[in-house]
């Protein structure tokens, strides 16, 4: 009998320790803090270097980037929110994956998803914030979302047993304190995957009570295409409504409220209201007031007068544009911070790959628009940076074309995990590590909404120096040689000189378009 209960108690013993060495080996696997916020354009990040780096610092990404490696040829696969955070979960194209559109049916949660493969690997996962894919989570052992875009203040968060529960203060905040929540409480034993995802800087770019004027006393450059008339391109660019001068909303994206403008008829539509407004506390409502009021004022008075030209007037919407996008940002770059802060106070800096990026890019201006969709650079390209100590050389700054298929096979690699087959992107560990020497020569596009802010579907492949777009709508293509147009202005896909490069670019189009599987093109 004793010798029984020896050998119960040594194989207790024995299980017990290989359990803790389980345990301490996931401990040890790297975690993974993925910080994403929405339609930041890299030309609103400090460390980028575009034309606003001077006037809007973002010192806390930016930290990122000098701990790490600042990526400066990152794309998404299809400009919109919805189909690339599910490119993101599935490491796949938005035809694979099912998601191709904002307005299409939910997220197929009985696919394969980094988040599930991570959970099921030893991760504890967590997701909050920002969702946007209709069909509730699924693969992580915590979330707390927004219902559909969210709101900036006062937001409703999704619970995990279905409830919603309003919370007093600011999305960003918010979110920020939640996931910060999550990682005090979360199990310690094993690594964590945390996807801290922000509304801002997300149209209706209201900022946080207290940044309210940050830029007032601030002189925005105007981008060099803010006037920009569309000709030599397709013709599809001149029928967009994502124009500052005729379709910003002067309540949703201006902030001037109907009981301030009086009788005042003003160009442009006037379709939303003001739903942030009505969302606000009494108290918020009146530092707001007191800030945009007096500033409305004298806009109007000026308007009377009959004496501000039309250049004028859109050079003011896009100042407002930009106070309040600017303005938004800081929250986020804040958010930044205290996370980078919790990592450092509670030593999990060194063992924790932290990646900042967009869902897309975003129009500051340029071509004379907000919002994205379009293979341009400015809403085609998104922000990727990651700090990862002992693997990513400080200042890092990688050219590679990459693109948000890889995201998904980049995690499972530094949890140690295998990369399915079905995967259409590739792991950028290697990237990071600085030991690649072949990557991809191109990229491939597709936009599928079905007309949202008259942006018709289209399609394209980028090289470092070239873009081929095809307009299936208008049966038509555009080609831009990025070197030497780079705020692509005029298409030389008739141009004598590029017939070679047009054909190339055809060809690299279709090879890829094989390679993804991709369906075939709508037809005129």
């Amino acid at each position: 009998m004793f010798t029984i209960y020896r050998f119960l108690i040594v194989h207790v013993i024995f299980l017990a320790a290989c359990v803790s060495l389980v345990r301490t080996s996931a401990a040890e696997r790297p975690n993974v803090l993925f910080i994403f916020s929405d339609d930041h354009a890299v030309n609103a990040i400090s460390s980028y270097e575009g034309p606003l780096s001077k006037v809007a610092a973002t010192p806390n990404i930016d930290r990122i980037a000098k701990e790490g490696a600042i990526f400066l040829n990152s794309f998404c696969g299809n400009s919109i929110c919805g189909p690339s955070r599910a490119t993101i979960l599935t490491g796949k194209h938005s035809h694979k994956n099912g998601f191709m559109r904002n307005s299409g049916k939910g997220f197929d949660q009985s696919q394969w998803t980094v988040a599930k493969a991570l959970q099921e690997g030893g991760y504890s996962t967590a997701v909050i914030g920002k969702w946007h894919l209709k069909t509730k989570p699924e693969g992580f052992d915590h979330w707390e979302i927004f219902p559909g875009q969210g709101s900036y203040y006062n937001p409703v968060f999704i619970q995990p047993d279905g409830t919603t529960k309003r919370f007093e203060g600011y999305a960003t905040d918010l979110t920020t304190e939640k996931s910060i929540d999550w990682l005090d409480n979360r199990d310690a034993s094993r690594p964590f995957f945390l996807m801290c995802q922000h509304k801002a800087p997300h149209r209706t770019f209201a900022p946080a009570i207290r940044h309210l004027g940050s830029f007032d006393d601030v002189e925005i450059p105007e981008p060099e295409t803010l006037f920009d008339n569309y000709a030599n391109r397709s013709a599809t660019l001149a029928g967009n409504e994502m124009e500052i001068d005729r379709h910003f909303d002067w309540a949703y994206d201006a902030k001037l409220r109907k009981n301030e403008r009086g009788d005042v008829i003003l160009p442009a539509p006037d379709r939303y209201g003001t739903p942030e407004y009505n969302r606000m506390t009494p108290s918020q409502k009146n530092e707001w007031d007191s800030y945009f009021s007096p500033r409305n004022q004298r806009f109007l008075e000026q308007f009377r007068s009959g004496k501000m030209t039309h250049r004028e007037l859109v050079q003011w919407k896009y100042r407002r544009y930009m106070r309040n996008y600017l303005s938004t940002v800081k929250a986020v770059d804040e958010s930044v911070g205290r996370l980078l802060k919790y990592l450092d106070d509670h030593d999990l800096a060194k063992n924790t790959l932290v990646i900042y990026s967009s869902d897309q890019g975003f129009y500051l201006g340029e071509h004379g628009w907000y919002d994205k969709r379009w293979m341009f650079e400015e809403s085609f390209r998104m922000p990727f940076i990651a700090r990862w100590p002992g693997k990513i050389a400080p200042a890092s700054r990688p050219d590679e074309l990459i693109q948000n298929i890889d995201y998904a096979p980049t995690f499972l690699e530094v949890a140690g995990l295998s990369i399915p087959d079905e995967i259409q992107g590739r792991s950028l560990v290697p990237l990071m590590e600085n030991r690649q020497s072949e990557w991809r020569d191109s990229l491939y596009y597709s936009y599928y909404e079905l007309g949202e802010h008259a942006v018709p579907q289209h399609f394209g492949v980028r090289t470092m120096r070239h873009k081929l777009i095809r307009f299936p709508v208008s049966d038509e293509w555009n080609l831009f040689d990025l070197q030497v147009d780079p705020h692509e202005m005029r298409s030389v896909h008739e141009d004598p000189s590029y017939r070679e490069t047009f054909a190339a670019m055809k060809r690299e189009f279709e090879r890829l378009r094989k390679a993804y599987d991709a369906p075939p093109l709508p037809v005129k």
